[in-house]
């Protein structure tokens, strides 16, 4: 496959031949006897996006299951009263759906959050590996065994084992939420066991909260440095680091790059969830994204949740998700639109490599002059290019 007539980032106008699902050339004027010619017409072609954290066990649920209070905590009680609602067939539907309007939006790799409660058993992880087979053929879909709580002591083993139970179930990463626990610390250091036993990666819901006093994020990096942990460890969310003094913010981004941890900041939901005990002077709730910057960290930026108890909003659009740092974290349009994009594969895969010959043609055409452009606009009608092969969208004229 030739693309023929594309706008790189920096401006260039070029050809990129792919084969094999790589990009194998690129320069002007490419074409060739033979070639299966795609003509972008001069859009602008960009590494595909990724999402870094989703739920898609819970989307489109915010019609059926209400957050009356609006906050962290009425969202997770609300869907622990009404799971009744929730069947697995119905799971694999919203979840597939969510799944193929992230395509559509120029999204190849998914990483996915998926219930593991006692309440809840296997269902989420089993929808999600469901969907996973079903959407093999246009995106990358890894799933992550976020398990209730608690976790530590005779009362968190019926949680180790459903853990355990999930991950040979066909959930790839390790997850929990440490900070909603009685004991933040040692509940990380038995998910960072439960990983090293199985040898997975860990990303961890980390100190969603915008009270200062909880910080597990510096346990958590404190912990890596100390025992070598040999897998990826991200953290998502880190709110609470946002409300330190900066010296300290800064103490503790250094050590988290240290460790090698990636941040995952989550502005939709973060903005929906927290603050509403803070009227005046409202906080941003964002990590403290320019000190985990400065200190040398990857920071990605993710969707969160998509229409459900935690996030009535939401496009599964990784542009609206760049915009809002942009707007939210002050970043300028090329490190957001590498929050979405670059930063979410080093997180999740340990490289990427952009638009270069040898990378994985993972690919998104945009109708739009630049970065800032289409971050802006976000214009619709993209196409997207999985493994080498069109998964999305229509070539000109078609």
């Amino acid at each position: 496959m030739l693309l023929h007539s594309a706008t790189l980032a920096d401006g260039r106008s070029v050809d990129v031949r792919i084969a094999d699902g790589v990009i194998t050339e690129i320069g002007p004027d490419l074409v060739a006897a033979g070639d299966d010619v795609v003509d972008l017409g001069g859009r602008l072609l960009l590494s595909a996006f990724a999402e870094p954290h989703a739920h898609l066990d819970k989307a489109f649920l915010a019609e059926r299951i209400i957050n009356e209070t609006g906050d962290l905590m009425g969202a997770i009680l609300a869907m622990h009263a009404n799971r009744h609602l929730v069947s697995l067939e119905d799971t694999i539907e919203r979840a597939e759906r969510a799944v193929r309007l992230m395509v559509a939006n120029g999204t190849t790799l998914i990483r996915s959050h998926a219930d593991t409660t006692i309440e809840n058993g296997l269902m989420s992880v089993e929808a999600l590996a469901e969907v996973r087979r079903r959407t093999a053929d246009v995106c990358d879909l890894e799933i992550v065994a976020l398990v209730g709580w608690p976790i530590t002591g005779s009362a968190g083993a019926d949680s180790r084992a459903l853990l355990r139970d999930a991950l040979d179930a066909g959930a790839d990463v390790v997850g929990g939420c440490p900070h909603l626990e009685d004991d933040p610390c040692a509940a990380t250091d038995q998910l960072l066991d439960i990983a090293a036993e199985r040898g997975r990666s860990v990303d961890l819901h980390t100190d969603e909260t915008l009270d200062p006093a909880k910080l597990a994020l510096e346990h958590l990096a404190r912990r890596i440095v100390e025992t070598g942990f040999p897998h990826r460890v991200a953290a998502s969310h880190c709110v609470s680091l946002a409300m330190q003094p900066e010296a300290r913010q800064h103490e503790v981004a250094a050590l988290v790059a240290e460790a090698g941890i990636s941040v995952v900041a989550l502005p939709h939901t973060n903005l929906f969830l927290q603050g509403r005990d803070h009227q005046q002077a409202m906080p941003r709730a964002l990590t403290a994204v320019k000190a985990l910057r400065e200190a040398g960290v990857n920071v990605c930026a993710g969707a969160d949740n998509l229409q459900d108890p935690f996030n009535p909003m939401g496009r599964a659009d990784p542009l609206e998700t760049g915009a809002l740092m942009v707007m939210t974290a002050h970043l300028l349009p090329d490190a957001a639109l590498d929050a979405v994009s670059g930063a979410v594969h080093r997180a999740i895969t340990g490289s990427h490599t952009g638009i270069t010959p040898g990378a994985p043609a993972e690919l998104v055409a945009i109708a739009a002059a630049g970065v800032r452009e289409a971050l802006a606009f976000g214009p619709s009608g993209r196409m997207v290019f999985h493994q080498g092969r069109l998964v999305s969208g229509s070539p000109l004229g078609k």
